[in-house]
């Protein structure tokens, strides 16, 4: 299964580094970010499913350079953004707003505001495939420090369900259920860990990824 690279988000203040993996459901939109002086109307709008690190991208676009960026657009002032929306106009500076999570719908009450960012650039974050739920499975995995035994990808990619919520929550229960019994990340634990995430609908633990 060949494996996506990642990207270390170059990320300033106290907070640990972070990375994004770099799969098919994410590369259009990083191609995307480096043509962003032709993006129409020097703007972009960025959705994708819950989890999906549509935040983090949005602060790596920022903090590279590449242009402004405003996270959670859809709960900011309206007349603020059209503002925003003006000075991407007049300083030749690209614009990114972060939309709302796949499936809600942004619903935008001013009508300047929905015209102009109508002609926006969309970009959409989609679907992991399996050789990105591998890498999310490793990537969350090591970032609790959680050490899982050899297989773990290969038993547990078939049987996850295929979003990035459900990767960060089956990685929380797998590690939650390990320190509980003091014993290792072994298949036991990774089945046990499926059957209690499978029907319950839990949010996993929420932080800077959005």
């Amino acid at each position: 299964m060949a494996r996506p690279t990642q990207i270390v988000l170059p990320l300033s203040g106290p907070a640990r580094e972070q990375s994004i993996v770099l799969g098919a459901a994410i590369e259009p939109v990083i191609r995307a970010f480096e043509d962003a002086a032709n993006w129409p109307f020097r703007t972009a709008i960025l959705s994708g499913p819950p989890r999906s690190g549509k935040s983090l991208l949005a602060r790596w676009f920022a903090q590279s350079g590449m242009g402004t960026a405003i996270d959670d657009a859809d709960m900011q002032d309206e007349a603020e953004l059209f503002h925003a929306w003006n000075r991407a106009q007049e300083g030749g500076r690209p614009l990114l707003l972060v939309g709302p999570p796949v499936p809600a719908v942004w619903q935008i009450t001013l009508p300047d505001l929905r015209s102009r960012l109508g002609a926006a650039l969309p970009l959409t974050i989609g679907t992991p495939d399996d050789a990105m739920l591998s890498a999310l499975i490793e990537t969350h995995a090591a970032g609790r420090g959680l050490a899982l035994e050899d297989g773990a990808t290969t038993y547990l990619v078939p049987r996850v369900e295929r979003s990035f919520a459900a990767v960060e929550a089956l990685v929380a229960e797998i590690d939650r259920l390990s320190l509980e019994r003091k014993a290792p990340a072994r298949q036991a634990i990774w089945r046990e860990a499926l059957e209690r995430l499978a029907g319950r609908g839990e949010a996993p633990e929420q932080g800077d990824l959005n």
